[in-house]
């Protein structure tokens, strides 16, 4: 298991994605009960400057680094894998880096922590990394991780509807677990789309979802994150629990403990001919 990939995954939903049946990928149970102004292209927009704002506006948008820790639990046809194994990652928006290290516990006598495999990446390579060397990540794994995060939150706000023909509408509204979920869909100038669903009460994101054509078997795939328990850290909010789902099978979840923005990291962090420490 790719502990570190799958943290990576899961946590990129925040950093989201496609069409408007992303919701047939959602084990939520929800209903449709308003279509009212739907197509609206201005409603549309008003929703995603709330979304923004929300988050923590310029707060938000002017992230420059972050450091989270928690757990990550992964899953196989919807079925949890035993454990859920620490992590620490380390992010940068410009240029685009990631380093997650995954953080084991083990001893003879004194169980302690050791960080024995990270995993860094670029806006479109992976790496690897121990203390014996660096390998690349194998291309499949690699398309996954660029799919995920060219339809992240953080790429359709701030490259996608900064495109002169980006159209951003909205869907309607949703009653997902007794709570009103306004959508709104993004359509890129490549013809690409995500789908956001924003909590009617607060703004804030609560799902995106986007579809993809497998390139080998040529059907349709449906990825959906989800986002919750949101925390004010340093005037941005953050979901501190975050699911994946995979054409409605939940493939990973994540639970944040601890998240700190725009630390200084420097450039060595995001090297991946940085080995680990062997201890």
């Amino acid at each position: 298991m790719r502990v570190g990939l799958k943290v990576g995954l899961i946590w990129l939903g925040m950093v989201p994605g496609g069409a408007a049946a992303w919701g047939q990928a959602s084990a939520v149970p929800s209903v449709q009960v308003s279509h009212e102004d739907a197509g609206d292209a201005k409603r549309g927009r008003e929703l995603v400057d709330a979304m923004v704002g929300a988050l923590g506006g310029e707060a938000w948008l002017n992230r420059q680094t972050w450091i989270v820790y928690g757990r990550v639990a992964t899953f196989y046809k919807g079925q949890p894998d035993v454990g859920a194994p620490e992590f620490e990652e380390y992010g940068r928006m410009k240029p685009f880096g990631l380093r997650v290290v995954r953080v084991s516990h083990y001893g003879a006598i004194v169980a302690t922590d050791h960080r024995d495999v990270a995993e860094v990446w670029t806006s479109d390579r992976g790496y690897e990394v121990t203390y014996k060397g660096t390998t690349a990540v194998a291309a499949k794994e690699v398309a996954d991780f660029v799919r995920r995060r060219g339809h992240s939150l953080d790429v359709v706000v701030q490259e996608w509807l900064r495109e002169k023909d980006a159209v951003v509408t909205y869907a309607g509204t949703k009653l997902v677990e007794s709570e009103l979920v306004d959508e709104v869909s993004v359509v890129g100038e490549s013809g690409d789309s995500v789908e956001v669903g924003m909590d009617q009460r607060t703004h804030l994101p609560v799902s995106v979802g986007y579809r993809w054509r497998d390139p080998v078997y040529k059907d349709w795939n449906t990825d959906v994150v989800e986002f919750a328990d949101y925390h004010e850290v340093q005037g941005i909010m953050t979901p501190y629990s975050v699911v994946t789902k995979h054409n409605g099978d939940r493939t990973g979840e994540r639970f944040v403990t601890k998240v700190v923005y725009n630390v200084a990291l420097g450039a060595e962090v995001f090297d991946p001919q940085q080995r680990l420490k062997k201890k």
